[in-house]
């Protein structure tokens, strides 16, 4: 029987005044969520908020098969796109925060030893597999689209003045296209879910490195941040670690 133990972590970073950012797990550790709001300290909070409490409350009210791979897709395609309608809806209704939008990462733990991944934005999720941080997302951004057209390579990425600009978020349009990244697991594996303040500071191979030497969730988790916050930290960083032990089977956790 596949076993997991999941941690996570949000910090505001060393030079922002808020945190924008949200993370859920649910109470039968199941669903996970990581979400990085924009439009401003307000409208950013707001978004990234409703978008996990929408993905909470469905999962609560209307709870997938889990041994039915398309029907987890379904769910997750309908959770980010339920969560979308809300904080575009909120944005709407008042002015204070029109405008605010949200990335959000989501895995769904299968049952049989498999997880599922949708994302919108640049907030990510890593397979680290014998200490090698593997990269399952691919970000919805600017820097992203010029990299993959060969105008820019990957150092030119971090030191972009256009990093920050998102191409796909929730909150922006009533009706969202998801992204979904379904990984078979191992035992002795991570999953981790985190938003760009991490990977704005740390590189794929460090972020392996802290796995590999701390393999406690928890820990790793506090050590991700702190290495963040020395490394400068300019935005809120959240993280979201999962490790997993035993066998697979298909009987879950």
């Amino acid at each position: 029987m596949l076993k997991w133990t999941v941690a996570a972590l949000t910090d505001r970073g060393a030079k922002r005044t808020d945190n924008q950012d949200n993370f859920l797990v649910s109470d039968d550790n199941r669903i996970f969520v990581v979400a990085d709001g924009m439009g401003g300290a307000l409208g950013g909070a707001t978004a990234s908020r409703l978008t996990v409490e929408a993905i909470g409350k469905l999962w609560e009210q209307d709870p997938v098969d889990l041994a039915d791979d398309e029907a987890i897709n379904r769910w997750l395609f309908d959770a980010i796109n339920t969560a979308n309608e809300n904080v575009f809806a909120y944005s709407n209704e008042h002015p204070s925060v029109r405008g605010m939008g949200t990335t959000v990462v989501v895995g769904v733990q299968a049952e049989g030893g498999k997880i599922h991944i949708a994302h919108v934005g640049d907030s990510r999720a890593y397979l680290v597999r014998k200490g090698a941080a593997t990269l399952l997302t691919q970000d919805h951004s600017l820097v992203m689209e010029l990299y993959k057209t060969g105008q820019i390579n990957e150092q030119q990425m971090k030191d972009s003045p256009f990093k920050s600009y998102i191409t796909r978020c929730v909150g922006h349009k009533n009706k969202l296209e998801v992204d979904q990244s379904p990984r078979e697991l191992e035992p002795g594996d991570y999953i981790i879910l985190c938003t760009d303040g991490l990977t704005a500071v740390l590189h794929d191979e460090e972020i392996g490195e802290v796995i590999e030497s701390t393999p406690e969730p928890a820990t790793a988790c506090n050590e991700l941040v702190r290495r963040t916050l020395e490394g400068g930290a300019p935005d809120n960083v959240t993280v979201l670690v999962i490790r997993y032990d035993g066998e697979t089977d298909t009987n879950g956790n």
